[in-house]
């Protein structure tokens, strides 16, 4: 895809004459002339010369702008890879969002929030298996936002110079949270004149019968069959700039608006339904959720029929029909939701650079943006409510079934009724924000440049659910009257009758009765000042004997302060529960960082360069100082080979968020909750009642979690089923009052770098990576402690999470304020994360003279590791290549991208073909590794693979005049439809059977797209 190694730059330099030789003069030529050849054969040249070591394109301003350091030599080399994307290659794949380019590189963990009907809307970048959290974003060498807040849906695509993600630590230059890495975006901020950049796309795809559609059709639901054409997706920018005060005063701003079509999940034939296995190795089936029926299911839970499901009758009789497949009776939980949520955004924004004098400019920046999307969810009235036998939609039938009889006035039932399919209810996400940058930089003689100035980004989110409102259903079902006349026997002001002893209702009064929104608040806020000073020290002699340029370093200083703050309305908070409020971190840092050419220009010796830097932190919600470090070096033999190495130790505190799910002590369970003790009798119910059973643990796992020997198989320590002798109905859980120290990264990079004099245009790089975390912080649910102790066979790691009342032993606590009694989950710190692999990125241009040239672009990663160790007497667990069981980062262990561009001699014409593979993934049951969940009998036979994909992508560019460009662009040009995976939620968070961030799951999209300049 047009990918390659840029040297490790990432900050902002004052402007400079251009040397009409350099790269940079070549960019500015290529700018102010649209013909997409041009842009061909530019970021071809800066390909060439990145890969290679050597200073990457700038923007046209002069200025430089580098990812990795922040010593602004332009020749500078680089000890750590770097992959770059370039505006040519943004504008060849017509992105909406440009998650759309990063999910294509081998380094990003992909996230699609558009494909993911629970999604905020928010989108985050991950790279390699490591978390957001971990990832540092930045705009033009300054932070994006907030950690948590963060949406990279701020930039849009066409704003784009170039995308630089380094991927390895640099803490040392960025701050803690640079563990994986960074992701620098590169905007157009110097532009003259006025710009119409326009995408518009949509997705062209075949529906042929999949294994999902006769299970679909038998089920009562449906599966399209033939050629559709939806999910239309527009893009616009219009940008304009002009120079003032002779040159010195630059103003540009641009307006974009983006708008998203839904593409329902019922719209493929891979997702009629969700499909799902129940039992190993078993067939495959729709999941049918009971309380999903149009139809309206009803639990009695009392008298003969007590815990049996019946359904209202379809015929539209007033009788029971036992819940099952069929129209009516079952309907697809699932029909509302979005294979493409709709959203719809605006974002805009301005840039100015003032020069002051040759020794300062004033530099300002803002961006504004308001993003509004919808998760569909169905409208279902449920719970348990007391229900009068005198109610007069209740037949006689009914009534027996219910358990009313003689003497009896009313009977409590458990209600779940779907009111109607095409009754959805959305949740609405509204995010707005701002970010804005100021600041002075300059120059000071001719060795040091500063850069004082800062960021402050808002992020506010408007959260309004639809729920049910208390009270308002029990109001509802106790009817009174007569069938043709019915009131609400309460009286309840604005009450709507319902009859829930019928099929097929769907009264809108009574919905907008039963269902009402709230909004809950959140609103993050970073507040940034740098200061930062590098010096050319080769000024004042101070150079090695053996090297041309003298010692370069770095000095800044920087204070950020985090804020989080949430509250709801009255009726948020009525419904939903939950707390207002605020929390606050602050950090104070000075890092300093040095280059060092030792040696330049001698046999066998054409480059020897040391680097290093150091970083003290000071974060508010940790007493303890902590610091970061990194030493690289470079050394180039000969031109033609340049190796490199980069060694790097981070700590990272815990965002706001973090601190949050780590202290606030919340707890489930005792009636919602669904552990049972493993240490409990096991209970079967059967035609001669109860029994009871040995427990699923050991004596020897029981004892490590407290329990006596003497209370091992107590009934007294049931929890979750309805015979228990204690009475209780769950496990308790609590979910924080827990400790987040910071964690500590280590990151190594060993890599090559071959330029060969005998094969011109060639560069190849081949990078080793290695990334271990400790103490390594992360959210774990209370499966996490009970699992592990379970397997382990006791160890404390895991079993020191479940925390028993000293006296019963039991798992029940009573109260907020309960020290015993619970199992735990949050936020906190485990033992180790680890991420290891291999890149290798390559460029090559081949001028074929008249006919024109040939430009590839390959970039491949092979992921050796991807997982981490539970515990120190635990195994490491590997999920390269492997999905479940807890492998959730989806990461095969080879992909690449491989794209071929040709471009005419006049360069009005350029075609671009792309090859994307994405390797296997297999099931982790089958890995045969013990240590994620892996048995050496490899217990699945069937679907426990996904097959290695290949997606074709070919763009067309016409450079039709000047200021005219149109683009054709054809992405899975196959219309290959994804791979089919069942229980997918369990895998991918979505319902759509497959793993829709990993694969192209929509099919082949179509997109024109033009640039115009007036």
């Amino acid at each position: 895809m047009g990918l390659w190694t840029l040297p490790a730059m990432a900050q902002q330099a004052p402007a400079a004459t251009p040397n009409p030789a350099s790269p940079d003069a070549v960019t500015q030529a290529a700018q102010a002339d649209p013909q997409p050849g041009a842009d061909a054969e530019v970021a071809s040249d800066t390909r060439a010369a990145a890969i290679a070591g050597q200073s990457g394109d700038a923007p046209s301003s002069g200025e430089i702008v580098v990812t990795g350091t922040r010593i602004n030599r332009p020749n500078v080399t680089s000890a750590a890879p770097i992959t770059s994307v370039t505006q040519q290659d943004i504008r060849a794949q017509a992105p909406v969002n440009v998650e759309d380019v990063l999910n294509r590189l081998p380094q990003v963990a992909p996230d699609s929030q558009q494909t993911y009907n629970d999604s905020d809307g928010r989108q985050r970048i991950k790279l390699r298996t490591l978390g957001f959290e971990r990832t540092l974003v930045l705009i033009d060498g300054k932070r994006l936002g907030t950690q948590n807040g963060q949406d990279v849906g701020i930039i849009p695509p066409s704003l784009l110079e170039r995308v630089d993600v380094l991927t390895g630590g640099a803490s040392s230059v960025y701050g803690s949270d640079a563990v994986a890495g960074v992701v620098n975006f590169v905007l157009r901020k110097d532009f003259e004149g006025v710009q119409l950049d326009a995408n518009y796309n949509f997705y062209n795809h075949n529906n042929k019968d999949t294994i999902v559609s006769p299970l679909a059709r038998a089920a009562g639901f449906g599966s399209p069959r033939g050629l559709t054409n939806d999910g239309g997706r527009a893009d616009v920018t219009l940008t304009a700039g002009t120079k003032l005060l002779d040159g010195k005063l630059h103003l540009s701003g641009f307006v974009n608006y983006r708008k998203t079509d839904e593409v329902p999940l019922t719209s493929r034939s891979n997702a009629g339904c969700y499909i799902t296995q129940l039992q190993l190795n078993g067939p495959l089936s729709c999941g049918l959720t009971p309380s999903s029926s149009t139809s309206g299911l009803i639990t009695p839970q009392a008298g003969a029929n007590a815990g049996g499901q019946f359904v209202n009758n379809p015929d539209g009789s007033r009788n029971f029909v036992p819940f099952a497949a069929g129209p009516g009776n079952a309907s697809n939980y699932f029909s509302g939701y979005a294979y493409q949520r709709p959203s719809e955004r605006v974002n805009a924004g301005g840039f100015a650079t003032l020069e002051l004098a040759p020794e300062a400019e004033l530099y300002a920046s803002g961006i504004w943006f308001r993003d509004k999307s919808y998760n569909n969810y169905p409208t279902i009235a449920s719970g348990t409510v007391n229900v009068n036998c005198s109610n007069p939609y209740l037949s006689g039938t009914q009534a027996t079934t219910i358990g009313c009889g003689a003497g009896t006035t009313s009977v409590p039932v458990t209600l779940a009724y779907r009111l109607g399919e095409n009754s959805d209810r959305p949740d609405t996400y509204v995010n707005t924000g701002v970010r804005l940058t100021g600041g002075v930089r300059g120059k000071v003689g001719d060795a040091w440049t500063y850069d004082v100035g800062g960021v402050y980004a808002r992020n506010h989110q408007d959260y309004i659910p639809s729920f049910g409102i208390p009270g308002n259903l029990q109001n509802a079902v106790n009817v009174g009257g007569t069938a043709a006349a019915p009131t609400c026997a309460s009286g309840a002001a604005g009450c709507v009758p319902f009859d829930i002893f019928s099929a097929g209702n769907t009264d809108p009064a009574l919905i907008n009765y039963l269902f009402g929104t709230g909004t809950s608040v959140t609103t993050g806020t970073l507040y940034d000042v740098q200061a930062n000073m590098t010096g050319d020290l080769g000024k004042y002699g101070i150079t090695s004997p053996f090297a041309e340029q003298g010692l370069a370093i770095a000095l800044g200083t920087e204070y950020r302060k985090d804020t989080l703050s949430s509250r709801a309305d009255a009726a948020y908070r009525s419904a939903l529960g939950g707390n207002d409020t605020y929390l606050s971190q602050d950090v104070w840092e000075a890092n300093i960082e040095v280059q060092a050419p030792l040696v330049e220009h001698k046999p066998f010796a054409e480059l020897v360069q040391l680097n290093g830097g150091y970083r003290v932190s000071k974060y508010s919600s940790n007493p303890s100082t902590f610091n970061t470090w990194k030493v690289e070096g470079v050394y180039a033999p000969v031109r033609d080979l340049t190796f490199r190495a980069s060694f790097n130790k981070a700590q990272r505190a815990p965002t706001v968020v973090e601190i949050r799910q780590a202290s606030n002590i919340e707890f489930a369970g005792g009636g919602s909750g669904t552990f049972n003790d493993f240490c409990a009798p096991t209970v079967t119910t059967g035609a001669n009642g109860v029994t009871y059973g040995a427990p699923i643990a050991s004596r020897e796992v029981c004892r490590a979690t407290g329990l006596s020997d003497a209370l091992y198989g107590s009934q007294t320590l049931l929890c979750s089923n309805g015979t228990t002798p204690n009475g209780t109905a769950a496990c308790s859980v609590r979910s924080g009052g827990f400790t987040a120290d910071p964690e500590t990264a280590y990151t190594q990079t060993y890599g090559l770098v071959v330029k060969p004099r005998f094969i011109k245009g060639l560069v190849f790089s081949v990078d080793r990576y290695r990334i271990k975390i400790d103490n390594s912080l992360g959210y774990n649910d209370y499966s996490y402690y009970t699992d592990g102790c379970l397997r382990s066979g006791g160890d404390q790691f895991f079993c020191q999470g479940i925390v028993r009342n000293p006296t019963t032993g039991t798992l029940f606590a009573n109260g907020t304020n309960a020290t015993t009694g619970y199992i735990r989950q949050g936020t906190t710190n485990y033992y180790t994360s680890i991420a290891q692999g291999w890149d290798f990125q390559a460029q090559y241009a081949l001028d074929l003279d008249t006919i024109g040239r040939l430009d590839f672009g390959f970039n491949g990663s092979l992921t050796t590791f991807a997982g981490g160790q539970d515990s120190p007497v635990q195994p490491e667990r590997n999920c390269a290549g492997y999905y479940g069981n807890g492998c959730g980062q989806l990461i095969p262990k080879w992909s690449h991208g491989l794209r071929t561009t040709y471009t005419t001699m006049d360069k009005k014409f350029s075609a671009s073909f792309n090859w994307r593979y994405v390797g296997s993934l297999t099931n982790a049951n089958n890995s045969g590794d013990p240590a994620i969940g892996g048995t050496p009998e490899r217990a699945l036979t069937n679907y426990y693979r996904v097959a290695p994909q290949n997606y074709f992508d070919l763009a067309l560019n016409f450079a039709i005049a000047k200021q005219f460009a149109l683009r054709l662009i054809a992405n899975n040009l196959l219309d290959k439809s994804p791979p089919i995976v069942p229980d997918s939620y369990n895998i991918s968070l979505a319902r759509s059977n497959t793993i829709p961030q990993r694969y192209d799951s929509l099919g082949r999209n179509i997109a024109i797209g033009t640039t115009i300049n007036f």
